[in-house]
């Protein structure tokens, strides 16, 4: 047997070398992107992209606007190859250009994994270790508990693989808290050599997308919405700065004397607080910080411009808060949810659990001692 495969190992690369001989640029561009290296045109059309988003200003789910973003990237890409753990119409993982692979489909782009969490995340990192393609599959948040193992060795192993996870919060509403993610985003912050993404808008979905596939030294996790999200406004010096983990999306009128972070869809929360609070004669700034491990690489004096060391900060986040007292300090406070939710429509959850304008604004005031 190990005859036969030399043989047909031999018989393959002979038929590539005289095809490479007969194509030599179309040959030089497939061991490239076998090499892992993106097309020349990567980052001028991904930068486009990016761009057209914002000109847009649409305001979907983040997991439509993830799958918005593969229609885009994907024809840049063959070497794309997608999948998701039975959720395809949730995850929204499929695009125009999919092909499903099959017993009678071995030319396809796109797998249908069935209820196999982590035989999906396991495979992705086996085609990551073959080469050649950039593998992406999607799950709901809530159930990448089940690949945990697999999401380890694919951080471990520097491998690009990235996971897509829907479904990202309490706003999924009525499924329960057996479906909601509470601790999932912070305990994945944690693991060393993944970069977790959770953008706001469209935007920041485009630019966290464009990350991941850069990423070629380790797995990315891109975390979605269910429910829609609102386009935020932002100059070309934002969006530049989108990749940067954390920026200014919204300054103080004046100088700030609270920092609000936030993160997903409690930006538009944020937002709204900060409209509040400057009504009322407090000046707010307000940071997105869509991916914290990319924030923290930056240098300190970036850092510093950002949340300014000597203002009080209030991180806002539906999840476990932690994480979160790194940033805002000692003098600061975090809105979050350190406990399981329960089941019932988005909107009721998010003012069950405090995460309202007037909350925040309480919040806000207490830390100030007004």
């Amino acid at each position: 047997m190990r005859a036969k495969g030399a043989e047909a190992e031999a018989a393959w690369n002979a038929k590539f070398e005289a095809y490479a001989k007969a194509h030599p640029e179309l040959a030089a561009e497939f061991k490239r992107r076998m090499a892992g290296e993106l097309p020349a045109n990567w980052e001028q059309a991904s930068a486009g992209y990016v761009k057209a988003c914002n000109e847009k200003a649409e305001g979907p789910a983040t997991r439509k606007a993830s799958q918005n973003t593969l229609g885009a990237f994907g024809p840049l890409l063959p070497e794309f190859l997608g999948g998701s753990a039975d959720l395809t119409p949730s995850n929204l993982t499929s695009w125009k250009g999919c092909k499903t692979i099959s017993h009678e489909v071995a030319d396809g782009n796109y797998l249908s994994y069935g209820v196999r969490e982590f035989g999906m995340s396991a495979i992705m990192n086996g085609v990551a270790l073959h080469g050649g393609f950039i593998p992406y599959g999607g799950t709901f948040l809530m159930f990448s508990e089940y690949a945990r193992n697999a999401l380890r060795m694919a951080a471990l192993m520097k491998l690009r693989s990235i996971f897509v996870y829907t479904h990202d919060s309490i706003g999924l509403g009525e499924d329960g808290p057996t479906h909601q993610p509470v601790e999932q985003i912070a305990t994945l912050r944690l693991m060393p050599n993944m970069s977790l993404w959770r953008p706001c808008d469209t935007v920041e979905t485009a630019v966290a997308w464009k990350a991941a596939v850069e990423r070629n030294n380790g797995p990315t996790c891109l975390i979605f919405s269910r429910q829609n999200l609102p386009h935020m406004v932002r100059t070309e010096a934002q969006i530049a700065n989108i990749a940067r983990g954390g920026y200014v999306l919204a300054d103080a009128s004046g100088t700030p004397a609270v920092v609000l972070i936030a993160t997903g869809s409690e930006i538009e929360l944020a937002m709204k607080a900060r409209e509040a609070l400057q009504a009322g004669g407090i000046a707010t700034r307000v940071v997105s910080m869509p991916c914290t491990d990319r924030f923290d690489r930056q240098d300190q004096a970036y850092k510093d411009s950002v949340l300014m060391p000597t203002v009080h900060k209030v991180a806002i986040e539906a999840g476990v808060t932690d994480g979160w007292y790194k940033y805002v300090g000692l003098r600061g406070a975090v809105i979050g949810l350190n406990r399981f939710g329960e089941s019932a429509p988005a909107g009721q959850l998010f003012k069950e659990f405090g995460f309202t304008t007037e909350n925040v604004v309480a919040t806000v005031k207490k830390v100030l001692g007004k």
